[in-house]
């Protein structure tokens, strides 16, 4: 099973985060193997830390929690929240084989979480959770797939309902990585610069 997990930071913590940055890394060590993905993202100004993102191949939900609520910065209260959710790896391939590597260009995550309202547009109802494919999560025409990092549905625990989508992508500008998820199919869609992350 895969999971998506992102840590998002509390005020005023990364005095607290800078000091636990070895116990985090050795933490994640750990999960070497099981890692699809991770990073940090940030706010809007591209340098204030917004969060933490891991995508991480689990055995089931009870496995995920712990991965998202024994980590260090979690246990000593750097976080204000986590976002776990069920995942599905559409790309087949892991952040370490983005064709683009790991420097070069602007990189994003990119959330949508939905559906919107179906009054909203007639074709903004969920997706059938068995039978998602990109053009399902509203991936339009001719997004160059080789600029996806990562690229996923955000799923129930039991993988039956479809919540939303979780993308990294390498893009110009947070306006074009917007464009990753068609707006119709989402209720809220948030956009924050990422990078790759790891020991230093």
């Amino acid at each position: 099973m895969e999971f998506f997990c992102y840590h998002r930071d509390r005020a005023g913590s990364l005095p607290l985060r800078r000091k636990l940055t070895e116990e985090h890394w050795s933490y994640m060590d750990r999960y070497e193997a099981e890692l699809i993905a991770r990073g940090p993202a940030f706010a809007a100004d591209g340098e204030t830390l917004a969060g933490s993102v891991h995508i991480v191949g689990l055995p089931d939900p009870a496995a995920a929690r712990a991965f998202a609520f024994d980590e260090p910065n979690h246990q000593a209260g750097v976080y204000r929240d986590v976002l776990l959710r069920r995942w599905r790896n559409l790309l087949g391939r892991t952040m370490w084989d983005f064709p683009g590597g790991r420097t070069g260009g602007d990189r994003y995550l990119v959330l949508g979480l939905g559906p919107r309202q179906a009054s909203a547009a007639p074709d903004a109802t969920a997706p059938d959770a068995t039978a998602l494919d990109a053009t399902a999560l509203g991936l339009p025409a001719g997004v160059d797939h080789d600029e996806l990092i990562a690229f996923g549905p955000l799923l129930s625990d039991d993988a039956a309902t479809w919540v939303g989508t979780a993308a990294l992508l390498r893009a110009p500008d947070p306006d074009r990585a917007r464009t990753v998820l068609a707006p119709h199919r989402y209720a809220e869609t948030a956009v924050h610069p990422w990078e790759f992350g790891g020991r230093r």
